[in-house]
């Protein structure tokens, strides 16, 4: 399992794996593939930086990248009190009174937080001035192309920049703005994702932009299985994230309620909403998620202010033990991760099914 990106890169397997957990990243890249870190809950800077500097050094010296969310074309500035003065009273009377119907308890005093800032566009340009005074080979934006001056830094200092697309238009103007690698994010994954299938958005792509730039292909990827399809399909890698939630690495100091809702949730079990951030992004189907589409519901609200709204209540249903009422992005492939195992075991399942796929398609083709 070589592409041209294990060479570019450093790596055995072309699996990126895409986690907010710094264990799970560092587990990825010691067993051959591309952990990716998201970094988007820190809103300390210094936080970032001393995890970075365990990353650097939990990684036997193997490559990682990092993840930021920055709007090429929207930068929200200013401080999180002044957006905060933004949000409507109704949305603030609703989340309130949804968390009392569901019993959610409140955090212990002093527990809560003002909101995750790594959704401003000014502190998503400070996590990429702190990941360049690391080691990263990759810094991925989840909402598409970095702002050019972004893409500029990066490939000053050697790193490679990648752009998430769900639409081959899209695609073609991250390749104009200067990214190096699209990721081609189907309609099933987690996250931040578009309306297009993985089966006919990744070779869309790949024939938009043509050979001489990489494509992974992401959402639906979970197997051997799915990582031969996808290179099949004219990927050179894949980009994998709902894969490694339960992993046992897999560690945020929540409550349990997590690992129990994404252990037993089908492939049927999650929907795309926009209560997450204010854009479209696939979650865990959960009594959350259905009172946002109750018809005394209110819309929810443009980014970032969504997520400052919802901040402390997805903090206060997290760290619960009910499954019920959990807010956790999650990809339709979460219908397989319903064991917790440890990182080098996933890799490993994943490359001897990938291998076991490719000898059986030879057979069929007479090789």
């Amino acid at each position: 399992m070589r592409t041209p990106l294990c060479e570019e890169f450093g790596i055995e397997y072309p699996i990126f794996a895409f986690t907010p957990s710094e264990k799970v990243a560092a587990a990825v890249s010691r067993a051959g593939g591309l952990g990716v870190l998201g970094c988007v809950r820190f809103n300390d800077p210094d936080e970032l930086d001393k995890t970075l500097t365990w990353l650097d050094e939990n990684t036997d010296g193997k490559p990682y990248g990092v993840d930021v969310v920055m709007p090429m074309k929207i930068p929200t500035e200013g401080a999180a009190i002044d957006l905060k003065a933004m949000i409507p009273d109704e949305h603030m009377s609703f989340v309130e009174r949804t968390l009392q119907q569901l019993g959610v308890p409140p955090l212990p005093e002093g527990e809560g937080r003002e909101g995750v800032l790594g959704w401003l566009h000014s502190v998503a340009r400070s996590h990429v001035d702190i990941a360049l005074a690391h080691r990263p080979v990759l810094i991925a934006n989840a909402l598409g192309s970095p702002p050019v001056d972004v893409i500029e830094q990066a490939h000053a200092a050697g790193v490679k920049v990648a752009a998430l697309a769900g639409a081959a238009k899209h695609a073609l103007s991250h390749v104009a703005n200067g990214v190096d690698i699209i990721v081609a994010q189907g309609y099933e994954a987690g996250g931040h994702t578009g309306e297009i299938a993985s089966m006919v958005l990744t070779p869309e792509i790949v024939d938009a932009v043509g050979p001489d730039v990489p494509v992974l292909g992401a959402g639906g990827i979970g197997s051997g299985r799915q990582v031969a399809a996808s290179l099949a399909l004219g990927s050179q890698g894949v980009w994998t994230g709902s894969l490694w939630l339960t992993v046992a690495e897999y560690d945020l100091s929540e409550g349990t309620g997590i690992r129990d809702a994404l252990l037993r949730a089908g492939s049927g079990d999650t929907v795309r909403s926009r209560v997450y951030t204010g854009k479209p992004a696939r979650l865990l189907k959960t009594k959350w998620t259905q009172a946002w589409e109750a018809e005394d519901a209110p819309a929810p609200l443009p980014m970032p202010l969504q997520n400052l709204l919802v901040a402390d209540a997805h903090n206060r249903m997290n760290r619960g033990d009910d499954p019920e009422t959990i807010s956790m992005p999650a990809g339709q492939i979460v219908g397989r991760t319903n064991e917790v195992r440890p990182v080098a075991e996933v890799m490993a399942e994943l490359v001897a099914e990938f291998e076991a796929s490719v000898k059986r398609l030879d057979s069929i083709a007479g090789i």
